[in-house]
């Protein structure tokens, strides 16, 4: 007997051991079947289309006020043998004796400010399976790119039957031509696209998307939609006690949903829905915006992870519900042991026990062990990876994936400033703080920071810009850009643009989240800093956040203002002249070149180099098993500034924390790098004098009022 478990975490969020077991549907009354389809072989099934009411006033069999699930209007029509069709808002279900296939003028768009959900019967020649609906429609689009089969069929009812039938590959959607009669069957569906542009309109198509699929429902992380609650949903559910307990509703419906929210339109209420904002594009205003709700925590990504032990290696599978682009790789060994995944749901890694590139340990007789890293940057680890330890186990047959992945970053955050300027420049420190400018005491990768660029000098006259941003590993093996040249962010899931902290504009500042290199345990941050007098002209960039998003225009201080506010002469103007098309070649000539020039005087224009390091240790060894568990990570919900949609993750608690602690650096007097101004050398100097001027005047002062009342003491004879 082979027995399998697994465990995983997520960062940052810790759920209560609360289940509540969603009820099932029930069987199909054979009755009703009978009665609606007219093919013996014909099954009951139900379909949705979002967005749309049925108008028939004569047709009207009953009307339910007060219906909070969309799962108890769909069984109402169920049970009515009569019932063809039905709308549902949230709180009300209305069946009716027609159908907008025998009416089709009958089904319009809902009206705005609300949207309803149109429900239908159906009779299809394959079996129902256990969710509360079989498909949900959406005319006039389509999702070509990922087509699988293609076929001419007489009708769309056929369509859904052949998809419900593939036996090759799960099919999650079908795309219909009622023109051409041409089927188009494929393993993706809007979810599993989600941030590509492969769900496009299609005048004339017809989008089927197949809700019988299973998802992975086990190792979940949802995004927050902050201060946007959905207008309808699909079941609504009173006294829940913990937001986890409404999450398990969620990943437990009779359907698949992908969005909640708790506590936003009532006590202790939780409410469901199978849409997200992905899926309700066709729908104008889905969402009410209220300032003071948390919002709607929509369904990120989820995994489903097996190992197979076989004979001479081990392979891990994993299954998600969005398409994965990244790598999944060994530990120890990121380079050599490591698949590359490009845009699927499905991907494994085999690691032989004797391939040394892969370094799989043996840790006791019949024992293999590994450790594996799934990664969604290229370079990068994130928030949103996930770790594994592998266990294969032959004397028992067992099967086991643990966790056992604790990454910290260690080491007090202090700026390290690099200057490469002369003297009348001003002193640019760069640090790294908590989100909000609040002094990092721990972090985690995943961590809301801020990476701040900031003149010493608050008098100072200067503004500065920033291009260049480039993250490097300690080993200078990977390196990544953050800022270009015209300082726009480049990696949007990591940093965002630049702006002027609030009530400092001497000091420029981006979110980013802590992250780490897979093959070092430093992080260096290199960045050119420019001043420029008496402002620093913004550069407008296309920024796109992690998730996928629509672009979005920004402003970022990244690009010199091209003409000065007043005039300078030309040794106020001389810059130093780099490669624009390759920044990586500036940190070794541009160095060289930056250093010579230091001894000359520039003002306006100048680059100054600044840099900051921090230490990121990995603790997924056994032997600090101990002290992993003495620092259990913080599961709290945070907000995900860095995004250019306001999100929040929100993650199970069996996902995996990467940890992050500061580790005290230690002062070396000979490694100390002094700027020697003249002017505040004088300053130092006069400030000296000054005082001990003031203590000599206060000392005669002193000395002569005490001489002055001995003179005036009458003397006394005895």
């Amino acid at each position: 007997m082979i027995n399998m478990k697994f465990s995983m975490k997520f960062p940052r969020m810790k759920t209560l051991g609360l289940f509540i077991t969603a009820s099932i549907l029930a069987p199909t009354l054979i009755s009703a079947q009978s009665s609606f389809c007219s093919s013996p072989v014909d099954n009951i099934h139900f379909e949705l289309v979002t967005g749309k009411v049925f108008t028939a006033p004569e047709d009207m069999l009953d009307s339910r006020p007060g219906t909070l699930m969309l799962t108890d209007c769909i069984d109402l029509c169920r049970a009515n043998n009569t019932c063809r069709a039905a709308n549902f808002e949230t709180g009300l279900c209305v069946l009716f004796s027609s159908s907008a296939q025998q009416f089709p003028g009958g089904l319009t768009t809902s009206q705005f400010p609300v949207f309803t959900i149109y429900i239908q019967k159906l009779c299809l020649p394959s079996p129902t399976c256990r969710r509360a609906w079989t498909f949900e429609s959406v005319e006039g689009f389509a999702m070509d790119q990922y087509a699988k089969k293609r076929g001419r069929l007489p009708s769309r009812e056929n369509c859904m039957a052949l998809c419900r039938s593939e036996k090759d590959f799960p099919c999650r959607s079908a795309s219909y031509s009622s023109t051409t009669g041409e089927c188009r069957i494929s393993d993706m569906d809007r979810h599993t696209v989600a941030g590509t542009s492969a769900f496009q309109e299609s005048l004339g198509d017809e989008y089927l998307e197949n809700n019988c699929v299973d998802d992975p429902v086990k190792l979940c992380d949802f995004q927050l939609l902050e201060n946007r609650i959905m207008k309808t949903v699909d079941s609504v559910y009173q006294d829940v006690p913990t937001m986890e307990a409404c999450r398990d509703l969620c990943l437990t419906a009779p359907y698949r949903c992908h969005s909640f929210d708790y506590g936003d339109t009532g006590d202790r209420v939780c409410r469901l829905s199978h849409h997200t904002s992905t899926t309700l594009t066709q729908i104008q205003d889905p969402f009410l915006v209220i300032g003071d709700v948390r919002g709607t925590f929509e369904l990120s990504s989820c995994y489903n992870v097996t190992i197979d032990c076989r004979s001479s290696d081990m392979v891990a599978t994993i299954t998600t519900n969005k398409i994965f682009t990244g790598k999944i790789y060994a530990k120890d060994n990121p380079n050599s042991c490591v698949v590359d995944v490009k845009g699927d749901i499905e991907f494994s890694i085999s690691m032989a026990y004797n391939d040394i590139e892969c370094d799989v340990k043996r840790e006791a007789l019949g024992v293999y062990t590994n450790q594996v890293i799934i990664q969604h940057h290229d370079s990068v680890v994130t928030s949103s990876d996930l770790g594994l330890a592998l266990h294969c186990q032959y004397d028992l047959g067992n099967k086991t994936v643990t966790n056992g992945l604790d990454l910290e970053v260690k080491g007090e955050i202090q700026p390290a400033l690099i200057e490469q300027g002369t003297v009348e420049s001003p002193t640019v420190a760069m640090s790294v703080t908590a989100r909000g400018g609040g002094k990092v005491e721990r972090a985690q990768v995943g961590d809301p920071l801020e990476l701040h660029f900031t003149i010493i000098d608050a008098d100072s006259p200067y503004e500065v810009f920033v291009r260049e941003l480039i993250a490097k590993d300690g080993n200078d093996q990977n390196e990544i850009v953050l800022l270009d040249s015209n300082g726009c962010p480049t990696e949007g899931q990591i940093m965002g643009p630049l702006a002027k902290e609030k009530g400092n504009p001497k000091s420029l500042v981006a979110n980013f989240d802590a992250f780490k290199f897979p093959t070092s345990e430093v992080v260096q941050f290199r960045a050119l800093v420019t001043p420029c007098m008496p402002r620093c002209q913004p550069v407008e960039c296309v920024y796109q956040d992690f998730y996928g998003g629509d672009n979005t225009r920004i402003t970022s201080y990244g690009r010199k203002k091209r003409s000065p506010a007043y005039p300078v002469s030309s040794a106020q103007t001389q810059v130093l002249n780099f490669d624009l098309e390759s920044p990586f070649a500036r940190w070794t000539d541009g160095a060289r070149s930056m250093s010579k020039r230091s001894q000359s005087s520039i003002s306006t224009g100048d680059e100054v180099l600044v840099t900051h390091a921090f230490m990121i240790v990995d603790k997924f060894d056994k032997k600090k098993k101990n002290q992993v568990e003495e620092k259990k990570p913080d599961y709290n919900i945070r907000p995900n500034h860095g995004a250019s949609r306001n999100q929040q993750e929100y993650f199970d608690r069996n996902s995996l924390p990467f940890q992050t602690t500061e580790k005290e650096e230690i002062f070396d007097p000979n490694n100390l790098e002094v700027c020697l101004n003249v002017t505040g050398l004088i300053a130092g100097v006069a400030v000296f004098l000054i005082i001990q001027l003031i203590l000599v005047f206060v000392w005669t002062h002193f000395w002569q009022t005490r001489n002055k009342k001995k003179r005036n003491t009458p003397s006394t004879l005895r």
